[in-house]
């Protein structure tokens, strides 16, 4: 088992992929699986070794990083090695899931003699291996910092605590926010090409429209301090506008699905006695409290 300037990487996608190479780039040796041998071959052409099993693959180095679909998959692919090669491994796993399937993993593979330390990456593929990416971590502190030059290969790291669910919980926060930020771009192409626009029209607004810094840092203090008065904005008002989205998307015989359930929650809102606060208030509403104003 190797164990400096050496790494093994399970799961070619696009990202494995962008991985097994930045670890080329800087000299490592890296051993491969997948279960589709074929998405090797361009990093076996530069170096890398393809395991002919899991087992094999795990074997091969002390530092594993693991980049499937979700935890089933993980142990799909790892439930039939022997223990024994799994025995004081570092299973870097940066497969996405929930917080408590992190937690239930992280268990599986301490009984089998191993480590895991759970990642959640906030870049695409394209931004392994460059400046200004990062990587959420959890899990072992002294495994984290023993292997910490080997994750910085991949992106800048931020270890948020030892239990083991954290990094996946940050990880889900964040893409709660990006996903729902882009599927709104999404539906104002949509919305835009109905009239003519394109996305390159579009483009200097929608940069401007998905920049939420200001928003960010003024209600976020609000927020934790229970401040959700309306004298910056009404909820009322929010349920006007966004009920106003509905009616443009409509009219424009465009699917109206997504903005229809961003007015169904202002509307609850307004339901749940918070038409005179701040559209924060639906934070509340999220977490199924009542105004106290009702």
């Amino acid at each position: 088992m190797r164990h400096q300037n050496s790494v093994t990487v399970i799961g070619l996608g696009p990202m494995g992929r962008a991985m097994a190479a930045a670890y080329l780039d800087q000299g490592y040796d890296v051993a491969l699986w997948n279960r589709t041998p074929s998405r090797a071959d361009e990093l076996v052409r530069r170096g890398a070794v393809l395991a002919a099993s899991p087992g094999e693959a795990v074997a091969a180095n002390e530092v594993v990083l693991l980049s499937l679909t979700d935890y089933q998959a993980v142990y799909d692919v790892l439930g039939g090695v022997d223990p024994a090669l799994l025995a004081g491994r570092v299973l870097v796993n940066l497969s996405s899931d929930t917080p408590d399937r992190a937690r239930a993993a992280a268990d599986w593979v301490r009984e089998r003699g191993a480590v895991q330390l759970t990642g959640g990456v906030l870049t695409p593929p394209s931004g392994i291996g460059r400046p200004g990416s990062s990587t959420f971590y959890s899990g072992p502190r002294d495994a984290f910092e023993a292997h910490r030059a080997t994750l910085e290969v991949l992106t800048e790291t931020d270890h948020r605590g030892e239990d083991p669910g954290l990094a996946a919980l940050y990880y889900q926060l964040n893409m709660v926010m990006f996903w729902t930020s882009l599927s709104g771009y999404w539906q104002a192409l949509a919305l835009a090409d109905a009239y003519g626009i394109t996305a390159t029209d579009l483009r200097p607004h929608a940069l401007g429209a998905l920049d939420l810094q200001q928003f960010v840092e003024f209600y976020g203090p609000r927020v934790d301090a229970g401040d959700h008065s309306g004298d910056v904005d009404r909820l009322a008002m929010g349920l006007a506008s966004a009920e106003h989205v509905v009616h443009t998307v409509t009219d424009a015989g465009v699917d109206a699905a997504l903005p229809a359930a961003v007015a169904d929650l202002f509307r609850r809102g307004v339901a749940a006695g918070y038409g005179d606060a701040s559209s924060s208030s639906l934070v509340e509403v999220l977490k199924g409290r009542e105004s106290h104003a009702r």
